[in-house]
């Protein structure tokens, strides 16, 4: 299976979406819709299921490059419209060498993963424990109200409008606070294509185009039996549909340590004036300058980053953060920037993603305005070409590009010569105490040590950005090597 590269001219602009100012609510459609479809207004459960090939939304090797290709060997979802949740489950490994997010490296097989919705929760499975994803809830919402039947229903929800285009009828209308929605819906009355924009932490209002196509009966229910995907510019998904199942118990409910589940910020002293700020899935390095602070990485979102902001002005009261030094453009690792550029800070990344980062920061969040949008400020971005240092007499802080990581490009970690702190993300995460190297090196793993040694870093100790500080020795022993 293959993405027509042509697709990318179907992305309708946002401003398209105001059409359905100029249109009426005309209910016969949506109501013909949900008669061809099977029933979507009463349809309480959906499963379907396939394989085909997808991508790492956010994962770009390059910083404006497409997601890094992937194949899924199994993918399921249940859509469950009657209590707004989802379940996806899926194996899947890389189909191209480079490029980020968590799958095994290429040819050293599958992930395997389950992530769930219930109104406005979401949530990974963990092996059997459920892990809080907050990040996750606007494109789980997002695909379930946007599939065949579910826009259907979201459509009569919220009071959509048609147009006539030839022979299809248009239907637009929004769900607030988490998308806009464009439904062309043929003469027989089945959803061709969906276009959509959705909040994102990094490209701010993203757009996103779904073809529905090859409709089969399912036990009277209609249904795709091929889904394409492209969002950002970029294919995600290109699934072949071989099994659908109405109307099962989906049995999701939200776990107790879901709803429980809170943000937390710690704060670690690991030197003077410089503190690890951990309690999540994603790490910060907070250093103390003489007049100012130095912020390395702002992750994920702004649900993270200002709870991560309002501590280390505590930790530093009086003082600005007047830097936020990002590692690389994955959208975990650059989520947060837009808060920090609510912050008045400036980002600093590679000369590489700079232009990239100027682009993409200056588009609108205008569906669910984040704090830069509210804030009514112009991020201000600079690049480092090769090193770059930062000092105040006193400490010194180095930029330095992580070289021939198969990761991404742009690639940085930061260095305290004084301290012997490194700080870096994704090229190692420390593995539990004690944990045995494993019998193949990660290649990661080994590029960091090779970057140490090219740059005659004496390392004391190293602080990732994901996982625990560790002693430079818990790397070198994970690639079965001594310093």
């Amino acid at each position: 299976m293959s993405w027509n590269p042509a697709l990318r001219l179907l992305i309708v602009p946002a401003a398209a979406l105001l059409l359905a100012s100029c249109a009426s609510v005309d209910q016969s459609v949506l109501r013909q819709a949900d008669k061809a479809l099977g029933g979507a207004t009463t349809l309480k459960t959906l499963r379907f299921a396939g394989s085909g090939t997808g991508a790492t939304f956010g994962q770009a090797y390059q910083p404006g490059m497409a997601w890094p290709q992937l194949t899924y060997s199994s993918f399921s979802r249940v859509l469950d419209f009657e209590n707004e949740a989802l379940r996806e489950d899926y194996a899947r490994a890389r189909a191209e060498p480079t490029g980020g997010g968590a799958l095994p490296l290429m040819g050293t097989g599958e992930q395997r993963g389950t992530g769930m919705l219930r109104g406005t929760y979401a949530w990974n499975m963990a092996g059997p424990a459920p892990v809080a994803s907050p990040l996750a809830a606007d494109g789980r919402i997002h695909d379930l109200w946007t599939s065949p039947h579910g826009v259907i229903r979201a459509a009569l929800k919220n009071k959509a409008t048609v147009r006539p285009e030839g022979a299809r009828s248009v239907v637009s209308f929004s769900e607030p606070g988490r998308f806009s929605a464009v439904a062309w819906i043929n003469a027989e009355g089945l959803v061709e294509r969906v276009d959509s924009v959705q909040p994102n932490p990094v490209l701010g209002d993203t757009q996103t185009v779904t073809l529905y196509s090859d409709y089969r009966d399912f036990g009277g229910v209609k249904f795709p039996t091929r889904i394409r995907q492209n969002m950002g510019g970029f294919p995600v998904l290109d699934l072949q549909v071989k099994e659908v199942v109405a109307n099962q118990p989906s049995g999701i409910e939200v776990p107790a340590l879901v709803t429980a589940a809170a943000e937390r910020v710690t704060a670690e002293k690991v030197a003077d004036g410089v503190w690890f700020l951990g309690g999540g899935s994603h790490n910060s390095v907070l250093v103390e300058m003489k007049d100012h602070l130095i912020l390395v990485e702002s992750p994920l979102f702004d649900g993270r980053a200002l709870p991560v902001i309002a501590e280390a002005k505590k930790l530093a009261p009086g003082k600005d953060i007047r830097y936020v030094i990002n590692s690389h453009h994955h959208f975990d690792h650059a989520g947060g920037v837009r808060a920090a550029a609510a912050e008045g800070a400036t980002i600093v990344t590679s000369e590489q993603a700079r232009p990239w980062f100027e682009r993409v920061l200056a588009n609108p969040n205008g569906i669910s305005p984040d704090a830069l949008a509210k804030s009514g400020r112009k991020a201000v971005v600079t690049g480092v070409n090769g090193q770059r240092s930062f000092s105040d007499g006193a400490r010194t802080v180095e930029v330095f590009m992580i070289e021939d990581s198969v990761h991404a490009q742009g690639f940085m970690m930061v260095w305290l010569p004084r301290e012997r702190l490194l700080v870096e993300a994704d090229a190692y995460t420390p593995g539990p105490p004690n944990t045995a190297p494993p019998p193949v090196a990660n290649a990661n793993n080994v590029n960091l040590a090779q970057n140490i040694e090219r740059m005659k870093f004496s390392v004391d100790r190293i602080l990732p950005l994901h996982g625990r500080v560790v002693p430079v020795a818990e790397l070198y022993n994970a690639i079965g090597r001594k310093p």
